[in-house]
């Protein structure tokens, strides 16, 4: 398997990722309602496996590779991960988009007469995309030994298992605001389909410009984190005492820190 091509493989995983977001969307067809202390658990298991992705698959690596390569270790860090935070915050105010889960019901970004259900799409595309990036990047690694083919695919599998418990709480949530199952589900497992795109865009990055590699891996990294905090956690924190949602973090970051230690 290491024969094989980065960006083919970066989008095998894509499409995993996405396959997984699709089959969490599917519970709408058997749940017509999610308890908000489950969806809860789940936004704050899936927080917790992108923190821990962040560091161990991303930063980590990334200082490895600078070091590697004579670069002042924190300075790819830095850039890199300010640059991914500072992308997704312009694209946050200039895209028009709904969350799934917004109490006023009012869109965010630029003014639009988009309908409610393009909106949605748009948001759960803009959480989405760090993370195809993100496993395309790890797989584009692997062309310089910058990262194993076992890391890349602990990316892939720590990504696909928090996005089952995301497609659930996009397309059960809708249905409850009164969209069909079919429109729910479809609405749901679009927030997967951007990953496969992104992460041959992520691997055809590190693959071409390897110079930049350590960037790249700190940029998708504060991709993610911006996701993280500026949307997973406030929305995990709806209720007074949040213990689950905090308990669904920390089993989220120890699953994905197992994976990444125990098989990376």
């Amino acid at each position: 398997m290491q024969t094989l091509n980065p960006l083919l493989l970066a989008l095998i995983a894509g499409l995993f990722t996405w396959a997984m977001t699709t089959a969490g969307a599917a519970l709408v067809f058997l749940f017509k309602e999610i308890n908000r202390k489950i969806l809860n658990i789940m936004l704050g298991f899936a927080a917790g496996v992108m923190v821990a992705a962040s560091f161990w698959s991303l930063l980590l690596p990334a200082t490895e590779i600078a070091k590697q390569a004579g670069i002042v270790e924190w300075l790819p860090i830095v850039v890199g991960f300010t640059a991914g935070g500072a992308f997704l915050m312009v694209m946050d105010k200039l895209i028009p988009h709904l969350h799934p889960n917004s109490t006023d019901g009012n869109p965010e970004g630029m003014p639009s007469n988009l309908r409610k259900s393009i909106l949605l799409v748009f948001a759960i595309t803009l959480h989405n995309i760090p993370e195809g990036f993100a496993v395309g990047v790890a797989f584009g690694a692997m062309a310089n030994d910058g990262v194993t083919l076992a890391a890349a695919m602990v990316v892939a599998l720590g990504i696909g298992i928090q996005n089952f418990p995301e497609g659930a709480a996009v397309s059960i949530p809708l249905r409850k605001e009164g969209y069909s199952r079919r429109k729910s589900f479809m609405i749901g497992q679009l927030s997967g389909a951007v990953e496969p795109v992104a992460a041959v865009l992520g691997a055809y990055f590190a693959v071409n410009m390897t110079y930049i590699l350590p960037y790249t891996l700190s940029f998708a990294a504060g991709a993610m984190i911006y996701v993280v905090v500026e949307e997973l956690i406030p929305e995990s924190q709806s209720e007074e005492h949040s213990h689950g949602a905090t308990i669904g973090s920390m089993a989220g970051f120890l699953l994905m820190t197992f994976l990444d230690i125990a098989l990376g």
